[in-house]
């Protein structure tokens, strides 16, 4: 992919210009590669931070820090509490405004006490072409980089690049937080995050990748990637998943016939 090169390029020029960087880190695909990439470029001036909440699957904080502790880089964990603002509970369209502006407001502190000017996160190409995200209208107000993006790297590329550079996270299944699994409207608690966490990580248990649990009320509606549906024909898997499900509360288990899609809740 020459055109993918010329913008990695690119990527080192951009986060060469910042001189110092956090990058607000999930340990997913976007922002361990824009951590690898800052770290080589910027050496011991930028540092990594991780929100430890319920709106985030559990495994994904183990991967954060030993990813950041491969990169080599100095690793900070907060704890954001966006399931204590009303706003974002209630969830509204723009839910995810006020969890990013919750975050990026602690990423920012954090920041200025390390005498840090910039704050960076993963947004990518495709993000913002191909998707609903009004959490990037907070990191705008708050002066939030993107540098992904400022390069024009879309996920693929990233994927592909990943891989060039040895970061095992390059072939990592798409993971959002757990508030993306209710309609709009319907209210964010502790305690139903808890069962999608639960409920997504049987699923991953079973050997499935790519997936979601979406919460309707007393119905739970599983999206998996579409070569994956078969394996509901097997009546062993299919009676542990309708009993695991209901164990934690779900009365009705459907399967998406349409299966994995990104933002099928936007």
């Amino acid at each position: 992919m020459e055109s993918a090169e010329k913008k990695y390029k690119n990527l080192k020029r951009i986060i060469s210009e910042y001189g110092n960087l956090l990058v607000a880190f999930s340990g997913g695909v976007d922002s361990t590669f824009l951590l690898k990439t800052a770290k080589d470029v910027l050496g011991e001036n930028v540092i990594a931070v991780s929100a430890l909440s319920e709106t985030y699957v559990r495994e994904e904080l183990e991967t954060a820090k030993k990813m950041a502790e491969k990169i080599g880089v100095k690793h900070i964990i907060i704890e954001s509490k966006e399931v204590d603002i009303p706003q974002f509970r209630e969830n509204p369209p723009d839910r995810c405004y006020y969890c990013k502006y919750e975050l990026f407001s602690l990423l920012k502190k954090i920041a200025a006490e390390n005498g840090i000017r910039y704050v960076a996160d993963g947004t990518n190409y495709n993000d913002v072409r191909n998707d609903h995200r009004p959490g990037m209208r907070a990191a705008q107000e708050l002066g939030v980089v993107s540098p992904l993006y400022e390069a024009k790297l879309n996920k693929e590329e990233i994927r592909y690049l990943s891989k060039n550079i040895g970061l095992e996270t390059w072939n990592k299944p798409e993971m959002a937080c757990l508030s993306s699994r209710f309609p709009y409207g319907t209210d964010i608690t502790r305690e139903k995050l808890q069962t999608i966490d639960e409920a997504e990580r049987f699923l991953r248990g079973l050997g499935f990748k790519q997936l979601r649990v979406r919460h309707h009320g007393d119905t739970a509606r599983i999206e998996i990637e579409q070569e994956s549906l078969k394996r509901f024909s097997d009546d062993n898997m299919r009676i542990s998943v309708v009993d695991k499900f209901k164990s934690l509360g779900f009365k009705y288990v459907a399967l998406d016939l349409e299966g994995y899609r990104r933002g099928s809740m936007n």
